[in-house]
């Protein structure tokens, strides 16, 4: 831990100082991706937590103060590292297993063409409330959605956009997330009332891109000859190259079990781990010796048909590590800002500018999602406004309960849509979306994916018009009194029309 007395000559960082390793980051960032042309962010993140470090030292922080806050960081966020992991060694024994083909199969069969993107939208919500992970919705039954959609010939974009609409929004409202649980911890409220409060954006921002989706699939995917063709040599080589059964379903369906009995998500995970290399042993006759490969390095097959080995050769805990190692980067540089005071001296020049609840609430939301653009970390982006923000909206009178839906929405739902950002780093990964390799017209997920940005959209909306947006009921301001929370000067806020 730090020494008290060596923080006694340490200076608060002034705004010129807080955003200048920020916006050299950023600039190096620009030039890696867009003049190099080189979606490797690591290194532009790295510089970034170098030169945050030099801000530290300038302040008079020692780099061992620095070091602490990036390793704690590192260390809460470690739990997401795990789950990466697991979905690593999932995806590849799944495949072994013949899960994942049977899921391909049956999808392929049962779905039309017209109605795939907004069912894949749905059934990533429903699979993503169950399991309360956005991740282990995306490396699973969104991996069988891309081939499903492969297959209808729908580009990738497209079905990444609905995967990750699904998966983030079911993630946004399911009680065991850990994102659904942490907005209402850091600003006071309980998680049901929080859920309860994010209906009113949630709702409509679904129906609104389950719409667009519908609308897509009858006038975007023609079901043509060609695309009956395709399908039709998918289906005959997966039966070729597998045992498609019902019951290959069943370490799918065993995780979702112990999701809903509250499971924690990592031995839910490695549970799925396990059936799935029974089921490959018994349904496939897959040698121990070949999962334990599959597991670490991933499947491998060669089928003849380019669709399917490019879809089927993936996963295991080593097609992981390039996305954990951005995210351990991002974490890191994330932690340096923090520790060092300039995230908290750039959110506290932006608090200066607050006289409303309307820019309040836009601000928090903004926040949110610049902290998830900078800093590339989905629980820093949350849990810093929150702890910055609560005490205002008390000192204005309104209910906690609208900082905990903007930094959700800021937070979780833009996590994703951001490449770099451990969000989008594993949605890129896990979905095979080859933007490391040049395929850089798949980013068009990132628009594609209406549900998880018009939802913080929705919510700006509701402030400007005072809608949707609660004042502290006497019950809440009782509460601060007992807990003792800090509550702002209000005398400069001005009133706001509605409640």
């Amino acid at each position: 831990m730090t020494d008290s007395s060596e923080l006694q000559d340490i200076q608060k960082p002034g705004l010129g100082l807080a955003l200048t390793p920020v916006v050299l980051t950023l600039v190096v960032l620009g030039i890696q991706l867009f003049y190099f042309g080189d979606f490797t962010p690591h290194i532009p993140l790295a510089i970034g937590l170098a030169i945050t470090g030099l801000v530290g030292i300038k302040l008079g922080y020692k780099w061992k103060n620095i070091e602490e806050g990036v390793f704690h960081v590192i260390h809460v966020s470690l739990p997401s590292v795990s789950v990466l992991i697991c979905v690593g060694m999932i995806i590849g024994v799944w495949i072994a297993s013949g899960t994942v083909p049977t899921l391909i199969y049956y999808g392929l069969t049962i779905l039309s063409p017209s109605i795939f993107l907004a069912a894949a939208m749905i059934l990533c919500s429903v699979v993503s409330v169950s399991l309360g992970t956005s991740w282990g919705t995306v490396g699973t039954v969104g991996l069988a959605l891309m081939g499903i959609g492969a297959g209808f010939d729908i580009p990738m974009y497209w079905t990444a956009g609905a995967v990750v609409s699904g998966a983030f929004f079911g993630d946004k409202v399911s009680p065991l997330s850990d994102t659904t649980n942490l907005a209402p911890a850091v600003t006071g409220t309980d998680v049901f009332s929080h859920i309860k409060n994010m209906m009113p954006t949630t709702i409509p921002a679904m129906l609104i891109a389950l719409a667009i989706y519908f609308v897509a699939g009858f006038t975007l995917i023609e079901d043509g000859d060609a695309s009956f063709e395709r399908i039709n040599t998918i289906t005959t080589t997966l039966n070729a190259n597998f045992s498609i059964s019902a019951w290959l379903l069943l370490p799918a369906l065993l995780v979702i079990v112990l999701a809903v009995k509250r499971m924690p998500p990592i031995p839910s995970l490695f549970a799925g781990v396990l059936a799935g290399a029974v089921a490959a042993m018994i349904a496939q006759g897959v040698g121990v010796h070949d999962l334990l490969t599959y597991a670490n390095s991933g499947y491998s097959i060669e089928t003849g048909v380019a669709a399917i080995d490019s879809l089927l050769n993936r996963g295991g805990v080593q097609s992981m590590m390039w996305t954990i190692s951005l995210v351990l980067i991002a974490l890191g540089f994330g932690g340096a800002l923090e520790k060092t005071g300039c995230l908290e001296s750039i959110i506290k020049s932006i608090m200066t500018k607050v006289h409303s609840f309307r820019s309040l609430q836009t601000v928090a939301v903004c926040t949110s999602m610049s902290t998830n653009l900078v800093a590339g970390d989905p629980y820093l982006s949350i849990a810093l406004p929150g702890r910055m923000y609560a005490p205002i909206y008390r000192g204005m009178g309104y209910s906690t309960l609208n900082l905990s839906r903007a930094i959700e929405e800021g937070g979780t739902l833009m996590s994703p849509l951001i490449p770099w950002n451990a969000g989008g780093a594993f949605v890129i990964s896990a979905l095979g979306l080859g933007i490391a390799n040049g395929q850089v017209e798949n980013l068009l997920y990132i628009p594609l994916a209406f549900a998880c940005w018009l939802s913080p959209v929705i919510g700006i909306i509701y402030a400007q018009l005072g809608l949707f947006s609660p004042r502290a009921t006497d019950e809440e301001r009782q509460l601060w009194k007992d807990q003792g929370e800090a509550i702002a000067d209000s005398s400069t806020i001005e009133p706001t029309a509605k409640s």
